[in-house]
């Protein structure tokens, strides 16, 4: 993997680097560089005096400017500087692996850019919106502070099995509406499905509440007084329609408190409301708040139920510090609502302080895991701080048949064969000849299935996302088999790609050397090509304009190029608004510095 001499892409784990693409520069194309430049200008023309910070120093602070599509080399070379890196990756990857990410303090970049039919929005991830909007403001400690606080967070939150299948279709539609010449029914479709999932989410998961706080902060916020806000959030950042409306008065302003979590969000459409922080350290605040209630924080007998929920991998942490990493199936109650037993189905891993411990992986639990959990009848002190005296007194011993009476009204009978320790803990008390009952007589565990590894613990005190020790089950992350799509070029497009190159080539010479009129005389003909062959441009015609517009020696270019423009806002009216905002910034002969 290459880590671009940066010392926090360097020190990503392992698992990570199966979501990690490269860049492969090369394959922007002079129109994505146009695409990226246009967006660009649009951005500074109106978020320099709406953005939250100074927008050029903050692309410079990021390895941004705006001429042209940043290297991911140049992006951690600045990023280092305050203590980040950034990886490239297709499009949408899993919400709990691009928390990840953010806890290493690692800004994810979609290695895509929109297509010049998306120019203004795209739903889809790219690197406009991930480079642009997030990176530049990265540079504030304390915003660059919640994003890792925000991403260690999302490690830990819980999702539903309802949360993955929404995940799974937003990625398709963003992937689908890239896709050149597709049926418009199949996006609709796809939005509906969009639709009716988000409305069949039932209770929401900590997954999708804290999407909601990064929703309302990191993609969308705003920042500062109620009613004078500014921007701050990527996605207002990195669209030049939103960015503008969304300071709109039909567009209402709420202050950023925990009730953000009640507000829900869809990505299709712009937002009915924003959320305004007086300051950064608002956004840790409530991010602090919110993260009290979580189950990794409070563990307990609903934290379980998350987990069940889920269907996916977590792991729930015994008071002793046990862990036990699965798929879990099933627990039981016991008095006070508090947890009697769990369940895990199919491989099964048991941890301490995030390694595995040795002969319990999930190979050796291949088929699942149950145990108690709770105190024994009589005891003074949890099972898991039981000395050597403490045992004999029950007569607990090795090679001996024992008999575990729990409060929760579950009894363990067997030959203990072995037990288990860590820092003076008793963890696994390993049976064989065992029966497990509950108080009703149920049969939670045979003689005839083996060997029984009693986890021991007075309670289940976390309950989070994923396994304890990430290499254990590091074959099981996913990563969706579907790709981005890639564009394919005829060669018509690939002479206009070199249309536009020679444009940006002229453009960067006159900045060196001034303007010529052996220039004038290429532009001209770049003009009439664009004419007779390419009839729906609109932003090569710009960029010309933009270089002969106040030159005095080409005033009749630019008059025909300016007439070929305005009848094109006519001719392809998707187009109208970014036509005449490209000229709008021509005619105003704006420095961007």
């Amino acid at each position: 993997m290459n880590t671009f001499n940066n010392e926090q892409v360097a020190n990503l784990p392992e698992h990570l680097a199966k979501y990690i693409v490269d860049q492969h520069y090369e394959k922007y194309t002079p129109v994505d560089h146009a695409v990226w430049r246009y967006v660009m200008r649009q951005n500074y023309s109106y978020l320099k005096d709406a953005a939250y910070y100074p927008y050029i120093p903050g692309l410079k602070m990021a390895g941004l400017t705006i001429e042209k599509i940043p290297s991911l080399q140049e992006i951690n070379d600045a990023l280092a500087n305050i203590g980040w890196g950034a990886v490239t990756v297709d499009g949408f990857i899993p919400p709990a692996a691009f928390m990840e990410f953010q806890a290493y303090r690692v800004l994810v970049i979609a290695a895509d850019i929109r297509q010049i039919e998306h120019i203004e929005y795209t739903s889809a991830p790219d690197i406009i919106h991930e480079s642009a909007g997030h990176a530049p403001i990265i540079s504030d400690t304390d915003y660059n502070q919640y994003l890792s606080y925000l991403g260690f967070i999302g490690t830990k939150a819980i999702f539903s099995s309802k949360d993955f299948e929404l995940y799974e279709t937003i990625r398709q539609l963003s992937i689908l509406k890239e896709m050149p010449g597709i049926d418009e029914a199949v996006i609709k479709k796809t939005e509906a499905t969009i639709f009716e999932q988000q409305q069949n989410l039932g209770e929401p998961s900590e997954m999708a509440l804290l999407s909601r706080l990064q929703w309302w902060t990191v993609e969308y916020g705003l920042i500062g007084p109620l009613d004078q806000p500014k921007i701050y959030g990527a996605g207002l950042l990195s669209s030049i329609g939103e960015s503008a409306s969304c300071m709109r008065p039909e567009v209402k302003k709420i202050p950023y408190t925990i009730d953000a979590l009640t507000y829900s969000y869809d990505i299709t459409k712009p937002q009915p409301q924003l959320f305004v922080t007086p300051t950064f350290q608002n956004l840790i605040d409530v991010l602090k708040e919110f993260e009290s209630t979580m189950a990794f924080r409070v563990g307990g007998l609903q934290s379980v139920l998350k987990a069940v929920e889920c269907k996916n991998i977590c792991t729930a942490a015994y008071s002793s510090g046990l862990q036990v990493s699965g798929v879990f199936t099933q627990v039981l109650e016991g008095p006070g609502s508090s947890v009697a037993y769990i369940k895990t189905t199919g491989p099964t891993a048991l941890s301490f302080n995030h390694k595995q411990l040795h002969g319990h992986g999930k190979n050796y639990h291949a088929d699942g895991f149950g145990s108690p959990v709770g105190h024994l009848i009589g005891a003074t002190k949890p099972l898991e701080d039981f000395a050597e005296q403490d045992l004999q007194q029950l007569g607990i011993a090795l090679n001996n048949e024992v008999i575990l009476s729990f409060e929760s009204g579950i009894t363990v009978q067997g030959i203990l064969r072995d037990i288990t320790k860590e820092e003076n803990k008793n963890l696994i008390f390993s049976f064989t000849s065992c029966t497990v009952t509950n108080k009703e007589g149920l049969v939670l565990f045979d003689p005839a299935w083996g060997v029984f590894d009693m986890a021991v613990g007075a309670s289940i005190v976390s309950v989070f996302n994923g396994p304890a020790d990430i290499s254990t089950f590091e074959d099981q992350l996913y990563v969706s088999p579907e790709g981005t799509h890639q564009p394919s070029y005829s060669d018509n497009d690939y002479a206009y790609h070199a249309l536009s190159a020679q444009v940006r080539n002229i453009r960067e010479q006159i900045q060196l050397h001034g303007f010529t009129s052996a220039q004038l005389e290429t532009l001209g003909i770049i003009f009439n090509s664009i004419c007779a062959d390419h009839k729906n441009d609109w932003l090569c015609a710009l960029e010309i304009l933009e270089i002969v517009a106040h030159e005095e020696v080409a005033s009749e270019l630019a008059a025909t190029v300016r007439t070929y423009l305005e009848a094109q806002k006519n001719n392809m009216p998707e187009f109208t608004k970014l036509i005449g905002d490209g000229l709008a910034i021509i005619d105003a002969q704006l420095t961007f510095q």
